[in-house]
């Protein structure tokens, strides 16, 4: 009886000895992506323009003719590095079908120019993958794209 009664203690005092986990602070993560992108373009002395969603861009080179939308087909060029210049990713000439299907940062920043265009995109995490880890991307990473626009369809 007395094992029972020792092993049944141990059982609720392991239980309740375990930790909620943390919940995510969305607002507090903005922030901290918002001050890491700000240092970034300071250090490299980038123009660039702040979008309402909170997308960072510079327009290197607008394109020609109309630009992309949600539904559109894309060829693309591109890299992306983490702010700490780690690459994560990179295509010559990647196709994407639809951009809808993308993240909203490329959603929102290839909308901003036409073929042959260049664009730098500075994504916070929100806007890329949150709070979670994606293949070689640790989770509320903010992501920066160099994206030229090869066509669209």
């Amino acid at each position: 009886m007395k094992k029972y009664f020792l092993f049944i203690s141990l059982f609720v005092v392991g239980l309740s000895s375990c930790k909620k986990p943390a919940t995510f602070d969305a607002a507090a993560q903005a922030a901290t992506d918002d001050l890491l992108i700000q240092a970034y373009i300071k250090q490299y002395n980038i123009p660039a323009v702040k979008d309402p969603s909170g997308l960072y861009y510079q327009i290197i080179t607008p394109g020609t003719g109309a630009h992309p939308n949600d539904g559109s087909n894309v060829t693309v060029g591109y890299t992306c590095t983490l702010t700490d210049g780690t690459a994560i990713d990179s295509g010559s000439s990647s196709y994407f079908a639809p951009l809808g299907l993308t993240i909203q940062g490329w959603r929102t920043g290839l909308s901003l120019i036409g073929t042959g265009g260049k664009i730098l995109l500075l994504v916070p995490s929100a806007l890329a993958y949150g709070n979670t880890a994606h293949g070689a991307i640790p989770a509320n990473s903010v992501l920066v794209y160099n994206v030229t626009l090869q066509g669209f369809n």
